[in-house]
């Protein structure tokens, strides 16, 4: 349990400062710096496997068609959660995805309580409607729906889900996520060079050097989610994920200058008292035990 809670809680860290990172890689296409973090991801991870010497799991796993189709749902749910969340970073709406962390871990919560039948007790309902409160004012008040953080909650949240059922241990599930997802990224890179379109030969070496961080950026945060996430529970992750959003606004709002005036602060506030509520009843209950 305490193990499970430090891999996440440095995790959430990690994940919290991405901002900065990419923000570095802005002139390049941010489809482009996806297709590099999957490939230079499954490079680390590779190199990972190569110390441990024991490939006998990749080929079980293969032999699985249940288990691949379980791993193919959480790479194609990676792919879209990375994709949207470089696409708004780089287009100056870190707050906007930083929301989307916030009610993932609410989102989290519910996916505890239909997929694994995690019961809700009745403060804690009290703070998912609060929660769902503030998004409505927020889609109300902007006369749209917050779809960035709503696309980036229910597919991390959904993600989340998956690894903690997945059989395999997590550096093992990253490393068949990333290959399934690999040869697309591949093949693309490969297409932008042979149409002259790739970036990575013109970027100075050290945008190059940042592309191939990519891949343990990328591959350490996940390694340390997925092994907390298979030791502590679903609704303790929920919780402590609240880490990696607020860095996020803090980073949007004070190192980037995005705005955030009233309607935010109200529809914010409202998710923050959610939380509050959800994770004071959570320690309540678990001191009165």
């Amino acid at each position: 349990m305490n193990s499970g809670f430090v891999y996440a809680l440095i995790a959430f860290t990690i994940w919290g400062l991405f901002p900065f990172y990419f923000r570095l890689l802005a002139a390049i296409p941010p489809l482009e710096v996806l297709a590099h973090r999957m490939v230079w991801s499954l490079v680390f991870v590779a190199v990972a496997l190569a110390v441990r010497r024991d490939g006998r799991w990749f080929v079980a796993a293969l032999r699985q068609p249940a288990n691949l189709v379980r791993f193919g749902a959480c790479a194609a749910l990676l792919s879209a959660n990375w994709g949207l969340y470089i696409w708004a970073v780089n287009t100056g709406r870190i707050v906007e995805a930083s929301l989307g962390y916030f009610i993932n871990p609410l989102v989290s919560v519910l996916f505890g309580l239909a997929f694994l039948h995690e019961r809700l007790r009745s403060l804690q309902w009290g703070a998912i409607a609060i929660a769902a409160a503030g998004v409505l004012w927020l889609t109300w008040e902007n006369s749209t729906l917050p779809w960035i953080s709503l696309v980036l909650a229910v597919t991390f949240g959904a993600y989340g889900l998956l690894r903690k059922t997945a059989k395999l241990g997590s550096l093992e599930g990253l490393a068949l996520e990333i290959t399934l997802l690999f040869p697309a990224a591949f093949f693309y890179l490969l297409w932008l060079a042979a149409h002259g379109d790739s970036h990575f030969g013109s970027v100075h070496v050290g945008m190059q050097l940042l592309l191939v961080a990519a891949g343990p950026v990328t591959a350490v945060p996940l390694l340390l989610f997925a092994a907390g996430a298979r030791l502590i529970p679903l609704s303790t992750l929920g919780i402590m994920q609240y880490v990696t959003p607020t860095l996020q606004l803090l980073l949007g709002v004070f190192a980037y200058d995005e705005p955030f005036g009233r309607v935010q602060l109200i529809g914010y506030g409202a998710i923050w008292i959610a939380l509050a509520v959800f994770s004071v009843e959570s320690l309540w209950r678990r001191e009165a035990k």
